[in-house]
C-alpha cells in the first residue's frame, strides 16, 4: 500500500512540473529562511548558557531613587563583591569584574594591544572558562597576578605551557606575572577578554572605587546549592543603606537586585529600575517572522493544491467507488504532502549550507549548521513534520470529502466556501507579507534617522586617539607639535567618548538648589578648545580658555542642565562640583553624548588639561584625512615609542551604539523580500491555474470582441482585489508593531501615511508584474486554438 502511494505521489510530482516546481521552491526558501532564524534564536538563547553553575549565578544591579524616577543599572561600587560575602552567608563567590579596555603589553620587543579587564579573586571559581595552565582558584589572588588567554600566551610565550611564571609588562609601568593561562574563550560568551587582571591592581590604580558612593564595575555573585534566591534578594535590597554615604533619604536611596547572569544579555534594559527587556525583543520579533514565512510557504502549497482539486477530482472518485475510506484518502495526501516537505528540506539545508557566510557576515556572528548534534536532526524531522502536516492538512481534508457520483458523472464543482477559503488563504499569505514590508520601511526609515541625525556635533573627520604610556605627561606636547603638521585642524581631550559619556554623579550644587531633590548630572572632564574642535554651538558664555586662569574651577553646562539648575543669566553664577566651588562660564546647546535610546541628560564639563587618562580629539582638514593620520603616527611614535599608534573614527564609534538596529534593519530587507518573493510563487501558480481553467472562456470572449487589456483586468482583477484587502488588514497591525519599537527610541522618525502608501504600492506592483505574464499570455491565445481544446 505504502509503495502504491509512494508511486501515485511521485507520478503527480512528475506530471505536474510547473506545479511542483513551485511548491517546492516556496518551501524550500520558507524552510530555509525559517532555519536561518532558528539558528540565530539558538544562538541568542545560547548566550551565557555554558557555565556550570549557571543556576546560581548572578549579576547584582542598583535601583537609584532620585528626581522622582527610578533607575536601573548594572554599575556598582567596586568594594561591593568583597563585602557581600562577608555579609551574607548565602554568597559562596562574590567577584567585581571592571569594564572592557584595550591595553598595551609587551614582552621582549613585541608590543601588541589587546582586549580585556580586571576581576576580583573569585572571577574564576564561578565562571566556567576552562584553565589550561596555573590554579583557577588562585590566579587572580595576587596583587602580581595575571591570567591570560592561549591566544596572547601563544602570541607572547609560544605556548600556554611556557607562560607561566613569566613576566609581562603592563602599558610600559608595571610588571605582571603569568598566574594561569585560560582557554580563549568561546563565541556564545559576551566576556571576550585576552587577559584578566587582579582586583588589587585595579583598586590602586583607581582611587575613586574605594568610595562606596561611586559606581563603575559589574558585580557578580554565585549562590550555595542550598541558598534561598528570594531570601538573598530580600538581604541585597537595603545592603547599601550603612555603606553608601551619599544616600539621603527622600532624595536619593539605591537598592540592589539581583538577575541570572545568563538572563542579562537578553534582558538588559530597565524599566522602572528593573531588567526586563532588551535583545529578548529581537528574538521574539524573529521567532515570529520565522513562523510567518513558513505560514506564507505552507498557505502558497494548500492553495496550489487546492485550485487543482478538479485535476485529482476522477482519481479520488474511482478510489472510493472501489472501497477507499476517508481516512486512508487522509492518509495519502499527508503523506505526499510530507514527501514533496522531504524534498523541500533537502534543498532549505543546500541553500542554508551556501547562504551561511552571508548570514554569518549580516548578523556578526560565527553560526554553523550543527550536522553533528543529534537534537538539530530532531528538530529538523519535527519542522518537517509540522510543515507537511500543516501544509497538506486542508488540501487532504478537501480532496478526501469529493463526492464520488459527481466526480463520475462530471458535475464537481468547488462550492463558494472552497472558494472563499482559498481566497482567504490568499488574503492571509499577503497581509503578513505586507506586515513585514511596512516593518522593514519603518526600521530603515529609523536607521537612516540615526545615522543622519544632527547630535549637535560634527561627527566627520573626528578621530579619537587613545592617552597611554607617555602621552599621559605629554599631552601638551603631542598637541602643540600636532597642531604644526598638515591635515590638522584642531585638537583637544575628554575622559570618555564623547558620544558615549556613562560618568554621572549627583555632586552638583548650586544657589537655590531644593534640599529635597537629587538631581543625576553626566560629567565629562574635557581639555582647552574642546567646543572648537568638536564643533559644539554655544548658547551663551564662552570655551574653556588659557587667558582665563579661573577657569580650572569654571564650567560648561548644556541646556538641559540649565533647566534644571534655573538660573535666568548663568554665565558667572556659581556652582560647585564634587565640593569644588566655581562658576558657570558657558552654556552648550543640547547634543546627544549617549545612545538615541534616551533622552539629552544634564551635563556638566569640566576643565583638566592634565587628566591621565581618556582620548585625544583631533579634528582634521576635510580630504586630508589620510595626511594626517599619517602625521599623528610619526608624532606617536617620536613621544610614545613603546605604544602602538591606533585611533577609531568618530563615525565608527557612533555606529557601534546601534549595531543591534544595524542587523536588525538588514536582516528585516532580506526576510521582507523572501517573503514577497513566496507570496509571487504562490500568485504566479494560482494565475496559471486560472488562465488555464479559463482558457475556453478566454477564446469565447475574445471571438465576441473583447480587447486584450479587458481580457487582461478580467484575469488580474481578482488578484488585485485580495491584495487590496490585505493592505486594509496588514496596514493597523504594521502600525501597531511599530509604533511598539519605536518607543524604545527617545528620539525617532514618525510613522508617515506614506509609508503605507509605498508598501500598497509595491505589493499591488509586485502583484501585476507575477500575474501579468499569465494574463497577457492567455490573453495573446488564437481563440481558435482554445475552442478546439477538449
Amino acid at each position: 500500500m505504502l509503495k502504491n502511494y509512494f508511486k501515485i505521489a511521485w507520478r503527480n510530482l512528475v506530471k505536474n512540473k510547473s506545479h511542483s516546481f513551485i511548491n517546492i521552491l516556496g518551501l524550500s526558501v520558507g524552510l530555509a529562511c525559517s532555519l536561518l532564524i532558528l539558528l540565530w534564536v539558538q544562538d541568542e538563547l545560547g548566550m551565557n548558557n555554558f557555565h556550570k553553575n549557571g543556576n546560581q549565578l548572578y549579576t547584582v544591579y542598583e535601583r537609584q531613587y532620585y528626581d522622582h524616577k527610578i533607575i536601573g543599572q548594572y554599575s556598582t561600587p567596586a568594594l561591593l563583591g568583597d563585602e557581600l560575602k562577608k555579609v551574607i552567608p548565602e554568597i559562596q563567590y562574590a567577584a567585581n569584574e571592571a569594564w572592557p579596555n584595550l591595553n598595551t603589553f609587551q614582552v621582549g620587543d613585541k608590543i601588541v594591544k589587546l582586549q580585556g579587564n580586571s576581576a576580583g579573586a573569585d572571577f574564576f571559581k564561578m565562571f566556567s572558562f576552562p584553565f589550561l595552565q596555573g590554579d583557577s582558584k588562585t590566579a587572580l589572588s595576587s596583587p602580581s597576578g595575571i591570567a591570560i588567554s592561549r591566544k596572547m600566551a601563544t602570541m607572547f610565550f609560544g605556548s600556554p605551557q611556557l607562560a607561566i611564571g613569566k613576566s609581562i609588562r603592563y602599558e610600559n609601568k608595571k610588571n605582571f606575572t603569568v598566574t594561569g593561562v585560560y582557554e580563549d574563550m568561546p563565541k556564545n560568551s559576551t566576556e571576550k577578554s585576552d587577559f584578566i587582571i587582579n582586583w588589587f591592581s585595579f583598586m590602586d590604580e583607581n582611587s575613586w572605587a574605594k568610595n562606596w558612593g561611586n559606581n563603575g564595575p559589574n558585580c557578580y555573585m554565585m549562590l550555595r546549592p542550598d541558598a534561598n534566591a528570594a531570601l538573598v534578594e530580600k538581604k541585597l535590597t537595603h545592603f547599601l543603606d550603612n555603606l553608601n554615604k551619599d544616600q539621603k533619604k527622600g532624595t536619593f536611596t539605591v537598592e540592589l537586585g539581583m538577575q541570572k547572569f545568563k538572563d542579562a544579555y537578553l534582558h538588559s534594559r530597565f524599566t522602572d529600575g528593573k531588567a526586563d527587556s532588551g535583545l529578548i525583543e529581537y528574538v521574539h520579533l524573529f521567532s515570529i517572522v520565522a513562523i510567518f514565512i513558513l505560514l506564507i510557504a505552507c498557505i502558497n502549497f494548500m492553495n496550489l493544491t487546492t485550485a487543482r482539486s478538479v485535476k485529482r477530482a476522477r482519481e479520488i472518485g474511482v478510489r472510493k467507488v472501489v472501497g477507499a475510506l476517508r481516512g486512508s484518502l487522509i492518509k495519502q495526501f499527508i503523506g505526499e504532502s510530507l514527501m514533496l516537505t522531504a524534498v523541500a528540506v533537502i534543498f532549505a539545508l543546500l541553500l542554508v549550507t551556501l547562504l551561511m557566510p552571508l548570514f554569518n557576515s549580516i548578523t556578526m556572528k560565527q553560526i554553523a549548521l550543527p550536522f553533528s548534534q543529534p537534537l538539530f536532526w530532531l528538530n529538523l524531522v519535527a519542522i518537517t513534520l509540522i510543515t507537511g502536516v500543516i501544509a497538506g492538512s486542508y488540501p487532504a481534508l478537501f480532496l478526501s470529502s469529493f463526492s464520488p457520483v459527481k466526480v463520475l458523472k462530471g458535475t464537481l464543482k468547488l462550492d463558494w466556501g472552497a472558494v472563499m477559503f482559498r481566497k482567504g488563504l490568499v488574503v492571509f499569505q499577503f497581509a503578513l507579507s505586507i506586515v513585514l514590508i511596512i516593518g522593514t520601511i519603518v526600521i530603515s526609515r529609523q536607521i537612516d534617522y540615526i545615522q543622519s541625525k544632527n547630535l549637535g556635533f560634527n561627527r566627520e573627520n573626528l578621530l579619537y586617539i587613545n592617552i597611554d604610556g607617555n602621552l599621559t605627561t605629554q599631552y601638551s606636547v603631542f598637541k602643540t607639535e600636532a597642531l604644526k603638521m598638515p591635515g590638522i585642524q584642531a585638537i583637544s581631550r575628554i575622559t570618555s567618548d564623547p558620544s558615549n559619556i556613562q560618568s554621572s554623579t549627583g555632586g552638583v550644587i548650586w544657589n537655590g538648589k531644593d534640599p529635597n531633590i537629587n538631581i543625576e548630572f553626566s560629567q565629562a572632564a574635557v581639555g582647552y578648545d574642546f567646543i572648537h574642535t568638536m564643533k559644539l554651538k554655544m548658547a551663551a558664555g564662552r570655551d574653556f580658555s588659557k587667558d582665563f586662569g579661573t577657569d580650572s574651577v569654571g564650567y560648561i553646562i548644556n541646556e538641559t542642565a540649565l533647566k534644571r539648575i534655573g538660573y535666568k543669566s548663568p554665565i558667572g553664577q556659581p556652582l560647585t562640583f564634587w565640593g569644588k566651588k566655581g562658576t558657570i562660564v558657558g552654556i552648550v546647546k543640547d547634543f546627544h553624548f549617549n545612545s538615541v535610546h534616551e533622552q539629552i541628560q544634564p551635563l556638566v564639563i569640566r576643565l583638566e588639561e592634565q587628566n591621565q587618562y581618556g582620548s585625544i580629539l583631533v579634528r582634521t582638514q576635510p580630504g586630508k584625512t589620510k595626511q594626517a593620520l599619517a602625521s599623528l603616527e610619526s608624532l606617536s611614535k617620536k613621544l610614545n615609542p613603546n605604544f602602538k599608534f591606533s585611533y577609531n573614527f568618530s563615525d565608527d564609534e557612533y555606529k557601534k551604539l546601534y549595531l543591534s538596529e544595524q542587523v536588525i534593519g538588514k536582516l528585516s530587507n532580506v526576510f521582507a523580500g523572501l517573503a514577497i518573493f513566496i507570496s509571487c510563487l504562490g500568485l504566479l501558480g494560482l494565475a496559471m491555474f486560472t488562465a488555464e481553467q479559463r482558457f475556453k472562456e478566454i477564446g469565447i470572449r475574445k471571438v465576441l470582441g473583447a480587447s486584450i487589456a479587458s481580457l487582461f483586468t478580467l484575469l488580474s482583477g481578482e488578484f488585485l482585489v485580495l491584495v487590496v484587502i490585505s493592505i486594509i488588514i496588514a496596514s493597523p497591525l504594521a502600525w501597531y508593531g511599530m509604533d511598539k519599537w519605536l518607543a524604545n527610541f527617545a528620539y525617532h522618525t514618525p510613522i508617515q501615511w506614506w509609508m503605507f502608501a509605498l508598501s500598497a504600492v509595491i505589493a499591488l506592483l509586485i502583484t501585476l508584474l507575477t500575474v501579468s505574464f499569465q494574463a497577457v499570455k492567455a490573453a495573446l491565445i488564437n481563440p481558435v486554438k482554445s475552442l478546439r481544446s477538449e
